[in-house]
């Protein structure tokens, strides 16, 4: 099974602990890298999740989130298809999806992942029929009712 973890998801332990549903979300972050060290999942990246993760200014949370998804990734979605991840980033954008997070989801849904994992509220409102977009929390839910 394919997933693929957004910028969100991957900063949110460096977020304001103190807030319960932050705390509860990086639990079930890290959780989830945990089960794609140990090969349950198939992480899913790509250059534009490198290119958003090296904007960020704390140069040792990029290297932490950097090293964690070239050691761990087991598809990276180039900018060969560029042509095709533009296409299906602007079907996503024109529903309203900010175009970075369009973008990071036709990455995924051009590499044909199965879960788009992201903290941010707003995307999860994005309904496709290509991917299934979850909240950390929601996605080891869904996943424990399988087993």
């Amino acid at each position: 099974m394919r997933i693929y973890l957004d910028n969100c998801c991957y900063n949110r332990p460096y977020d304001d602990q103190t807030q319960m549903t932050i705390s509860l979300e990086t639990q079930a972050k890290l959780y989830i890298q945990d089960c794609v060290c140990k090969g349950e999942y198939e992480l899913v990246s790509s250059f534009i999740l490198f290119y958003e993760i090296s904007k960020n200014p704390n140069t040792a949370h990029t290297q932490s989130i950097l090293n964690y998804i070239q050691k761990y990734s087991a598809l990276f979605v180039s900018d060969n298809d560029i042509v095709e991840i533009e296409l299906i980033a602007a079907g996503i954008q024109s529903s309203g999806i900010k175009k970075m997070d369009a973008w990071h989801v036709a990455c995924a849904i051009s590499a044909k992942t199965d879960y788009f994992l992201t903290t941010d509220k707003r995307l999860l409102k994005y309904n496709s029929e290509k991917i299934i977009l979850l909240n950390p929390i929601e996605f080891i839910s869904i996943m424990e009712d399988k087993q």
